[in-house]
């Protein structure tokens, strides 16, 4: 008994040793597992560096230019988002700067504005913003819609002063219900807090399908998985085992990074500490590496496996909730949702880092993730003949 149990050990150390050998004799495995994984953290928390984009380009058309025109669009000017490049003579102008590109948006102030709101006449003020660029769109409009409300609350302040209006008498007509808001666990409404803390482990999560699928595909595609069973003392559990271990740590380690990186450098919102997130990162990489196999076991051929991996990837990040929520899906999907690991990590991460619960209260996605990592059980007699029996025709 004992013989047999150090037999394995001695199996179990060859194939990780061979695996060891190829994976630092491969500069595909060095990029796919620490450059472009850390090219993606560098790249998408400096992208987002400074929270929101600031000093979005707009156009500005004054055809009343009064002096409360212009004190409109100096405060218009003032938002940090909002910044007006250029101003235009009419309408058209300003229409066509906006389909060449070089605004995302104007603000169109009518003749006689002024004049029109001291007389009671409801002078109307216009602005226009380019919705193909989401982000850029949606910001601009929410800085041009504060400002023309703004902008008509001075003005009707202005009326009640002249008609004898106290201050207190005319701040009660024009905002009757004082409004408090208090946007929770992330105050600043920071889009990288947003979406760093969810793209980062998404990509990471590919970039797993991929090393996962291709590191066993290899083997079928260069004729050596006999060679690797072998090894394995033809046992296909020793074989995979030892083949993913190495893997397995390289992929915690750069887990580890992004979270120090995310919750230590950056100092993102963590309220539960950084210990849950991690261990939840190691459930990411275990039962992504599980999905990988699951992917190459049931298509068995390199290029259908990678196919498989990078579709998979990719709906994760439309399906998972963050971009939009699962709630407001087809009920059909909501249910599919529940088979990427990404959505649980993610449902983790909203507990225990935004809203700091203890990690009981998501005990339903730490055991899917360790559901995910059973997944390669269902598939490892199908592997193990195609590794054996399975001719890579290119």
């Amino acid at each position: 008994m004992m013989e047999a149990k150090q037999k394995k050990y001695t199996s179990l150390g060859q194939v990780m040793k061979r695996e060891c050998k190829r994976l630092v004799s491969r500069p595909l495995y060095l990029f796919c597992m620490v450059i472009a994984p850390m090219f993606c953290y560098i790249f998408f928390t400096t992208l987002m560096g400074s929270g929101l984009p600031t000093d979005l380009p707009i156009g500005a058309v004054d055809l009343d230019n009064s002096s409360t025109s212009r004190s409109i669009l100096r405060n218009l000017d003032a938002f940090e988002q909002t910044k007006i490049v250029a101003r235009y003579e009419s309408f058209d102008d300003a229409r066509i700067a906006m389909q060449r590109g070089d605004i995302y948006g104007f603000f169109y102030i009518p003749e006689d504005l002024a004049s029109k709101a001291i007389s009671g006449r409801q002078p109307r003020i216009s602005f226009y913003t380019n919705n193909s660029y989401l982000i850029a769109g949606s910001l601009l409009f929410k800085d041009m819609k504060m400002m023309s409300e703004l902008a008509g609350g001075a003005l009707s302040r202005a009326t009640l002063y002249a008609k004898g209006a106290t201050e207190e008498q005319a701040m009660a007509i024009l905002q009757p219900i004082l409004i408090d808001t208090h946007p929770l666990n992330n105050p600043w409404l920071n889009y990288s807090v947003y979406l760093c803390n969810t793209l980062v482990p998404g990509i990471l999560m590919i970039l797993i399908f991929m090393t996962t699928v291709y590191s066993i595909g290899v083997e079928i595609k260069d004729r050596t998985a006999r060679e690797w069973l072998r090894l394995g003392n033809n046992s296909i559990y020793i074989s995979l085992a030892g083949k993913l271990i190495p893997q397995t740590i390289v992929f915690f380690v750069m887990s580890i990074f992004y979270n120090t990186y995310l919750y230590g450098y950056l100092h993102f919102p963590c309220n539960s500490g950084i210990l849950p997130m991690i261990f939840a990162s190691l459930l990411l990489v275990l039962a992504s590496q599980a999905c990988g196999v699951v992917m190459i076991g049931t298509f068995p051929t390199l290029r259908l496996g990678l196919s498989f991996a990078s579709l998979w990837g990719v709906i994760s990040f439309s399906i998972s909730g963050f971009s939009f929520p699962v709630m407001a899906m087809h009920p059909v999907l909501q249910g599919l949702s529940n088979l990427f690991p990404l959505r649980h990590y993610f449902l983790i991460y909203v507990d225990q880092a935004l809203n700091g619960y203890s990690m009981v209260y998501s005990w339903t996605n730490y055991t899917a993730l360790l559901l995910f990592i059973m997944l390669p059980f269902a598939v490892m007699q199908r592997l193990k003949s195609a590794l054996i029996y399975y001719k890579y025709m290119p």
